[in-house]
């Protein structure tokens, strides 16, 4: 199995960087770097130039808009994306509900909803989790029952990632309470200025602004708005899966973090001695390193099977998934550790809005804590831990 790049996507990797180097505003670079949050501009100015490169739909096919690349190229792009303090392209448009259109939807559907997501000017969410069906996804109750030419939508949504600047959202509902619980849900395409939505902003424990929460009160959809047939909704989120995330990002993400927090246990503290000369914290960081390499080897291995059409089982995506959260976690709390009291201290407003002032200590251990309580949450979104122990133990051990 050869894990090496070519000379090709090697070339094509410095491409990349050029791009990157030349046209990603330095405002939402220096954002991204400090930890701040980013608006909607911040991520559409970025969206529509990928957009105009080409480079935004990144998983789609030529034919379709996209540029058709391997899945080496799609690796090497998301790696240099994530070296670069690029934002992360919000995904909704261009690797969920645009792959299910393709797939599922009409002619129609495709000729109104396709342009705008490969251009970057229709922002999307995902309408799936509720208060009550979250890993459990087919215990969902918003509910969608037909009025002539329209669905009346009543229920609650929750934790929609950029629900409150989306102009869209691709939500599951349930059409029908009759046999299986998935056979009763559909794909329905919701206005999010539709009379009767309200949104609710959930604000995290960093300060920062992502999440939402949507109540519906007879929201009128139109049925042209329908993806697929009622029922098919089920068959539709399994195959967005395959669409939904990238592999290069969260290794590249990763080694930055270790290199960030090597620079920071190099640095004298005030008895005159690095962190680094501690021999424990020396230990921490090798452990680190070593458990990043080996997830490095594992996302390389998975990027080797997809180029030569092998399918990636269920135990590796769950297992990659694990690991990574599990080292973000370690890795964020060991720079919490290295940058002492600098890193404590935060303010909502600042990551929120931007800061005037001088930062207290030095400037790259500003994002220290909010990415601390980051990584806590994403060891819950798209799965949780325990979800992915689940998997493993299934079909890895027959459990």
């Amino acid at each position: 199995m050869d894990m090496k790049f070519t000379p090709e996507q090697l070339a094509f990797r410095e491409e990349v960087r050029a791009f990157i180097k030349e046209k990603l505003p330095e405002d939402i670079r220096r954002k991204v770097a400090q930890g701040l949050e980013l608006n909607r501009d911040d991520h559409q100015r970025w969206m529509r130039i990928l957009a105009e490169k080409g480079w935004l739909a990144t998983n789609w096919e030529k034919k379709d808009g996209g540029p058709g690349w391997t899945v080496a190229e799609k690796y090497i792009f998301e790696e240099e994306l994530s070296v670069a303090n690029a934002p992360e392209v919000v995904p909704f448009g261009t690797r969920m509900v645009g792959p299910v259109l393709l797939a599922f939807g009409t002619e129609e559907q495709k000729r109104k909803w396709l342009p705008g997501i490969l251009s970057g000017e229709t922002m999307w969410c995902q309408g799936y989790s509720e208060p009550g069906a979250g890993s459990d996804l087919a215990s969902l109750t918003t509910s969608a029952r037909r009025e002539g030419d329209y669905y009346i939508v009543n229920g609650s949504k929750i934790w929609t990632s950029h629900g409150h600047y989306a102009d869209m959202m691709f939500a599951l509902v349930r059409t029908s309470k009759e046999g299986k619980k998935q056979e009763g849900i559909t794909c329905l395409l919701i206005d999010m200025k539709s009379e009767g939505l309200e949104i609710r902003p959930l604000i995290k424990l960093d300060g920062r602004h992502k999440f939402n929460q949507e109540y519906f009160t007879d929201v009128k959809v139109p049925v042209e708005n329908r993806v697929g047939e009622e029922g098919q909704g089920w068959t539709i989120a399994k195959y967005l899966l395959g669409h939904e995330r990238g592999s290069g990002g969260g290794v590249a993400s990763a080694q930055a973090t270790l290199e960030l927090l090597k620079k920071i246990a190099s640095q004298e503290r005030r008895d005159g001695r690095p962190l680094a000369e501690d021999p424990d914290f020396r230990r921490k960081i090798a452990d680190l390193e070593a458990a990043l390499m080996t997830l490095e080897v594992g996302s390389l291995r998975t990027l080797a099977n997809a180029s030569a059409d092998k399918p990636m089982p269920l135990t590796a995506a769950a297992g990659l998934k694990l690991g990574m959260a599990e080292l973000r976690k370690a890795l964020t709390e060991a720079c919490m550790e290295a940058g002492s009291y600098y890193a404590m201290p935060y303010s909502a407003q600042a990551i929120r809005f931007g800061w005037n002032e001088e930062p207290i200590g030095p400037e790259y251990l500003f994002k220290m804590a909010p990415e601390y309580f980051e990584y806590r949450a994403r060891s819950i979104a798209g799965g949780t831990n325990e979800v992915q122990k689940n998997i493993i133990a299934k079909h890895a051990l027959g459990l």
